[in-house]
């Protein structure tokens, strides 16, 4: 059986889910990885409503859509980060309150343990989302950060996240981090590290996202063989990097997607530079059956074209892995 091909709803959150679903329905998806914003999902109504749940269901079934996953993304980066006046464009408005960081830092923990039990209700066992870090601002080591520095970082990640983690345990939901700048994981290292720093608790593991990987020059092929039990879900993204030297480098020069002067972008699946081949034939290799979910991004494209293009990009490259040896007629134990 095929991956299921879903559509993440993040980037459409302006549109209703009733919208969104009957578009993406005739783009050919099959299902929809929910954001918790915009009206696709509601962590508190899933709590407080007793039909939330059932009816977010029979709304996807009307477009014959399913759910296997919803993201968290904005209400988890203020777990760790350092709280500032851009987290209140994407919060909650009870998430913020009123914009005392350590305040908001706590509401957020609380609402990612809510996130879990919604999931649960839900009926899904993967939450993905964002951890934020309160160390992403010592990057670029000068003024010179001290190991210990670091070292702080990490602790301050698990000592935040272990509670919440404790929760997606009890209701057997598992935490997906899109391991990602300005995350506790940002590459393999920074991924090793934040299991480590967590004693590898089994709740924690990977939304993998390639487009995070490619243009920093990260093994994006080798992260999915180095975490094979940890890929929980799988984004499908493209980004374009330029093979040439540009006014801009990684960090981006301060320029908006889209500008010309940048080093990479974002693209619509298969309008890029990542070999989304070698990506599969490594989710084939560790067994990874879950969906291939797109989180479509592309500045330069409508993003109707680009969504509907992007479901036939996935179905195209996705193929089974093989249950035989191609050259098994030779063997002579088969005769």
């Amino acid at each position: 059986m095929a991956r299921p091909v879903t559509l993440f709803t993040g980037q459409w959150a302006d549109l209703s889910l009733e919208v969104l679903a009957e578009k993406a329905s005739s783009w050919g998806y099959d299902g929809l990885e929910l954001a918790c914003w915009g009206d696709h999902f509601d962590v508190q109504k899933a709590l407080s409503e007793p039909d939330y749940c059932k009816g977010r269901h029979e709304l996807l079934a009307r477009y014959g859509l399913k759910v296997w996953s919803i993201s968290n993304h904005l209400v988890g980066q203020a777990v760790c980060d350092n709280i500032d006046a851009r987290h209140k464009a994407i919060l909650p408005a009870h998430v913020w309150g009123n914009g005392d960081a350590e305040g908001v830092r706590s509401r957020a923990a609380a609402e990612m343990k809510d996130t879990a039990r919604a999931a649960a209700k839900l009926g899904v066992e993967v939450v993905n989302g964002f951890t934020g870090s309160s160390i992403w601002h010592l990057l670029y080591s000068f003024p010179p950060v001290s190991a210990g520095m670091i070292d702080e970082g990490y602790a301050d990640f698990a000592k935040r996240w272990n509670p919440i983690l404790d929760v997606f345990d009890e209701v057997g939901v598992r935490f997906g981090l899109e391991v990602h700048p300005t995350e506790i994981a940002f590459d393999l290292s920074s991924a090793q590290r934040a299991i480590d720093a967590l004693d590898g608790r089994r709740a924690f593991g990977f939304n993998y996202d390639p487009s995070h990987f490619a243009y920093q020059g990260v093994d994006y092929v080798g992260f999915i063989r180095a975490f094979a039990d940890r890929i929980y879900h799988v984004h499908m993204k493209d980004v374009w990097w330029s093979p040439v030297a540009t006014r801009s480098g990684v960090f981006g020069g301060h320029l908006d997607f889209g500008h010309p002067d940048r080093h990479w972008d974002f693209r619509s699946l298969g309008r890029g530079g990542v070999d989304f081949e070698e990506i599969i034939r490594e989710l084939n290799r560790i067994g990874y059956d879950g969906p291939l979910s797109v989180e479509w991004e592309d500045g330069g494209m409508d993003r109707e074209h680009g969504a509907e293009e992007a479901c036939d990009f996935v179905r195209a490259v996705d193929f089974k892995r093989s249950d035989r040896a191609f050259d098994a007629a030779f063997d002579s134990d088969s005769r």
